[in-house]
């Protein structure tokens, strides 16, 4: 068994091998994370004080229906498994392919489910259909439209292919959403390199009103989200459709999702839900800042895309690197994870950039070369 504690590590990282210590927060990351690799390296781990500085401490549903998906991809041992446990842990068998449902039974994002299945699907035998059901536009996660234009394309750099079909979008506190997600397996991961971030080519998005919610929130989460971009871009046509959703949604719910592409493909995003009592100009205020954050550092990369590729980074045969903006606590936390489960070796350098006045880093990994036994 490898143990992992979900409360504290030290991580030495960067080419000064400067050393952080810091606290792990991120108790459902950490599950996602090291139970993939598990399943992938074929490796038991056993995960302690899951979430257990919290006030509601141990596993959520979410995470309880992530590991049990794991699980089952894996024809797994799972113990330990239930709400509220704040020990489990899981022994991988062969991963199958085939049909595969996870439920969250709440709000609970699917996106989230994705991220621990999809890696372990890579490395099943034939293609895999992970029917997901939860919240498909949810706090404190990507949004599914994130997941599919942003997320999926830059996977489909290291040889990734999936296609993600809504079946039926879910919002808080309701959920039921619903994804069919088809994966296609690999024989192995190729590196990746994004240094060059080049120009803004093209910015566009969404902004959605599901339910009983007037169509006018979507106009004006649009309207606010253009005027705030227009003030730091000008000579750029911003493209930001307003939309009711009405056959594909369960519930009521509104948002945004504004995605900037650049002159090299790299690509950015912006999000925000709304919330009952906040103005819809506020919503889509919030959504434009963030993708105006995720630009201004020069980086390939935004701030949600960088740890979700640390995984596919540490999997890769041979050497990536992506040029970020400041590394987070997410990213950290899944290359401490990646690094004690696999043979990768990452090193984070700062680097000095002469068309920004913000600093960017270049996250480089040695991957581990993980092959598909089953292919």
């Amino acid at each position: 068994f490898r143990k992992i504690s979900c409360l504290s590590a030290l991580l030495t990282s960067g080419s000064d091998h400067t050393g952080f210590g810091f606290v792990f927060t991120q108790g459902g990351q950490i599950l996602r994370v090291s139970a993939a690799l598990s399943c992938i390296t074929g490796s038991s781990i056993q995960i302690t004080k899951i979430r257990a500085g919290r006030s509601t401490p141990g596993l959520r549903p979410q995470h309880l229906s992530g590991l049990q998906l794991v699980s089952d991809l894996c024809s797994g041992s799972l113990q330990g498994a239930s709400i509220g446990s704040t020990d489990i842990s899981l022994t991988p068998g062969k991963i199958q392919s085939g049909n595969h449902t996870a439920d969250t039974q709440t709000a609970g994002s699917v996106c989230l489910l994705l991220q621990v299945a999809l890696p372990c699907a890579l490395y099943a035998d034939a293609a895999s259909q992970l029917c997901l059901k939860g919240g498909t536009n949810a706090e404190m996660a990507p949004q599914i439209d994130y997941t599919i234009k942003v997320f999926k394309p830059i996977l489909e750099k290291f040889g990734i292919h999936f296609d993600c079909d809504i079946r039926m979008r879910g919002f808080y506190p309701k959920g039921g959403g619903e994804v069919m997600v088809t994966v296609n397996p690999v024989k192995e991961l190729q590196p990746v390199t994004m240094m060059e971030r080049g120009n803004i080519t093209k910015i566009h998005g969404r902004a959605y009103v599901a339910g009983v919610l007037p169509f006018k929130l979507a106009k004006d989460m649009s309207a606010a989200a253009v005027r705030t971009i227009r003030k730091e871009i000008k000579e750029l046509y911003i493209n930001i459709q307003p939309l009711q959703e009405k056959d594909k949604a369960f519930g009521n719910g509104n948002g945004i999702i504004i995605i900037a592409e650049s002159s090299t493909g790299c690509l950015f995003a912006g999000s925000a839900l709304g919330k009952k009592g906040v103005y819809a100009d506020k919503v889509g205020i919030e959504a434009a800042e963030m993708l105006l954050r995720n630009i201004r550092h020069n980086g390939c990369v935004d701030e949600f895309l960088q740890d979700q590729l640390i995984i596919f980074m540490a999997l890769a045969k041979g050497t990536s690197r992506i040029r970020t903006g400041a590394v987070t606590l997410h990213t950290q936390t899944a290359i401490h994870i990646a690094e004690k489960l696999t043979e990768a070796k990452f090193t984070i350098t700062k680097c000095e950039d002469e068309l920004s006045s913000n600093v960017t880093y270049v996250i480089e990994c040695q991957g581990s070369g993980a092959a598909n036994p089953n292919l």
